[in-house]
């Protein structure tokens, strides 16, 4: 008997469905201005960049590796385990890569990906 009573609730169809979809849209352009934010605070890194970097690692064991690093213009192979890091040898200038070997083509980076599906 309340049911009765009380009027149905008009619902426009068409209002919904625009709500809906400007609440889609405003999601996907938070998404775009959280990725334009980390790229501009990934930016403002030190403009020389890491001054050491892990040239190439190699498992010697379950648990140990051998890492070639560069740090400052010398390399270093330094060895890795449970008992911690030594330092097994350190070269007096960088090694140059071999010359039969072409140089492998940069990977494309999820950035570089979507700044050229947002061009086309």
């Amino acid at each position: 008997m309340l049911a009765a009573a009380l009027p149905a609730a008009d619902i426009s169809v068409g209002a919904e469905l625009l709500r809906v979809v400007l609440s889609l849209a405003g999601i996907i352009l938070l998404i775009f201005a959280a990725g334009w934010l980390s790229r501009r605070l990934q930016a403002r890194t030190q403009p020389g960049g890491r001054r050491i970097r892990c040239v190439e690692s190699f498992a010697v064991g379950a648990r140990e590796r051998v890492l070639l690093l560069d740090a400052d213009g010398k390399r270093l192979l330094v060895g890795v385990g449970q008992g911690g890091m030594r330092t097994l040898h350190v070269y007096d200038g960088a090694a140059t890569a071999p010359a039969d070997a072409p140089p492998a083509p940069p990977a494309s980076s999820f950035a570089d990906v979507l700044g050229l599906w947002k061009r086309k």
